[in-house]
């Protein structure tokens, strides 16, 4: 069947990173993402590809470029293009599929993606007592700006001192674990080798930012973060790394003379865009938006989740992959990863899927015909994204989905309270380190009457405690005040 001239293609990738201790030595994040796209059009074989783009797409990361798009096309030589920037809270996957839903669309045609950050160069300046420069940009506006319809924490989980990710994904790992019926020390073991696994996959990669594999014991025996995970269960985001992706149509493609086997089609997209707060879902370990993405692209792929030969599911914590390998019916013993996950190979913010889609491309070029399958998260597994990717053309062409409805049907919200009192039950629940000592504990309680509330624990005999049993479904007592004790 010959090829469509419109269908969409991604023929170029690139990924750079630089572990510079002199900050003023460092490059900052614009030049890291414009050495990654040059690096991807010297990977599709034709530099025409950076002066041919008629548009380039940004996630936000740290910095405080107002338009970076922009700043790329003028550094990478291309003339007018269409700049898009999409703020923290939107899907990578919904950059990725917008490209190619606009170049099957006639739309586009050579769309530039990158994404990068440069904190391990910020974190050298701030030891050195100064700020690492970025490039100025003055009243800038992206002609595209795509915002998260709603906040991604809620005003509760901000006031119990639940700002960071890891004490969310804690809470997430804690309730995983109650529902497999696994002890805590089971449950530690199954993670840190989950984990081990990965890094195993990172010492492999040239792109990785740690290389070396690690067993589980050396993951279990990492400084303590938020119970049940340490600092080698994590995303590492003091990086500095950038990734750049080329795709254009399959017309194009051809007239350029791009080598065929430099080819990566993608074949479905889908993303789940339903925005509800962790405390506020009926079931933290579970996911419908995950569920429905997943079903819609196996569905527009006519397979099933067997035939996906290589996987990469987002891995900013170990309950995120958990999570997804359960909504996408994936054993946790197949290999989760090409690139070696956040933790190992590095977690850029809000771009670690441009990092990983270097890697697929890469595996699936030396594997021709099989298919990857790459997801994406948004918040706490706030928002899902499900894309495949082969050498090889869909059948049935290319198809981007929305399915925000069937995730929102999946979630009822549970209404979170303040300042209840009485006795309540433990839904799930982390406790905060300070140092190699569990000093706060924070946890959801049902009420048992339909609501939740959130409580706090200064006790520190209370949070050690909480670290050596099974929470989930004890009782408390709630002071009315945001705090709770065990019941007498």
């Amino acid at each position: 069947m010959p090829l469509a001239p419109r269908t969409p293609v991604l023929v170029g990738v690139g990924a750079v990173q630089q572990r510079e201790d002199d900050p003023d030595r460092a490059a900052e994040p614009l030049a890291l993402m414009v050495a990654a796209l040059e690096r991807a059009a010297a990977d599709a074989g034709s530099r025409a590809l950076l002066a041919r783009a008629d548009s380039v797409r940004v996630p936000r990361g740290f910095w405080d470029y107002a338009d970076p798009g922009r700043l790329i096309a003028a550094r990478v030589g291309a003339g007018a293009v269409r700049t898009w920037l999409a703020e923290v809270g939107v899907l990578q996957t919904t950059l990725l599929g917008q490209a190619a839903a606009d170049i099957a669309a006639g739309t586009a045609d050579v769309v530039l993606i990158a994404g990068g950050e440069a904190r391990y160069r910020a974190a050298q300046a701030m030891r050195a007592g100064r700020e690492a420069p970025l490039t100025a940009q003055a009243g800038a506006v992206p002609d595209v700006l795509l915002r998260p319809a709603d906040e991604i924490l809620s005003a509760a989980e901000l006031q119990a001192g639940l700002a960071m990710p890891v004490g969310q994904y804690a809470m997430i790992e804690n309730a995983l674990r109650a529902a497999s019926g696994r002890t805590l020390e089971a449950h530690a073991a199954a993670v840190a080798s989950l984990g081990a696994a990965m890094s195993r996959v990172a010492a492999t990669n040239p792109d990785a930012w740690r290389r070396e594999p690690l067993d589980a014991e050396a993951i279990r025996g990492a400084r303590m973060l938020a119970f049940p995970y340490g600092r080698l269960h994590t995303s590492q985001w003091t990086v500095d790394q950038a990734a750049g992706l080329v795709l254009c149509s399959a017309a194009t493609a051809q007239a350029l003379g791009i080598a065929r086997d430099r080819w990566v089609f993608p074949l479905a997209v889908a993303d789940a865009n339903h925005m509800l707060p962790l405390t506020a879902r009926p079931a933290l370990h579970r996911s419908p938006g995950f569920a429905a993405a997943g079903a819609r692209v196996l569905e527009r792929l006519g397979c099933g989740v067997a035939d996906l030969r290589h996987l990469e599911l987002y891995s900013c914590f170990p309950s995120a992959v958990e999570v997804q390998a359960r909504e996408l019916g994936i054993g946790l013993d197949r290999q989760l990863t090409v690139s070696g996950g956040m933790a190992f190979a590095g977690g850029p913010f809000n771009s670690f899927v441009l990092q990983a889609l270097v890697a697929m491309a890469r595996v699936l070029r030396a594997d021709p015909g099989s298919v990857g399958l790459v997801t994406a998260v948004s918040g706490i597994v706030t928002k899902q994204g499900v894309s495949a990717w082969s050498s090889e053309p869909p059948a049935r062409g290319f198809c981007f989905d929305d399915v925000t409805a069937e995730a929102a049907a999946g979630l009822q919200a549970v209404a979170v309270v303040p300042g209840a009192s009485g006795d309540a039950t433990v839904v799930s629940w982390t406790v905060f380190y300070e140092g190699d000592a569990p000093a706060r504990a924070v946890a959801l309680c049902d009420l048992g009457d339909g609501r939740r509330t959130i409580a706090t624990s200064a006790d520190r005999d209370l949070a050690a405690a909480m670290t050596q049993d099974e929470f989930v479904g004890r009782r408390v007592r709630l002071d009315g005040e945001g705090a709770f004790a065990l019941r007498a």
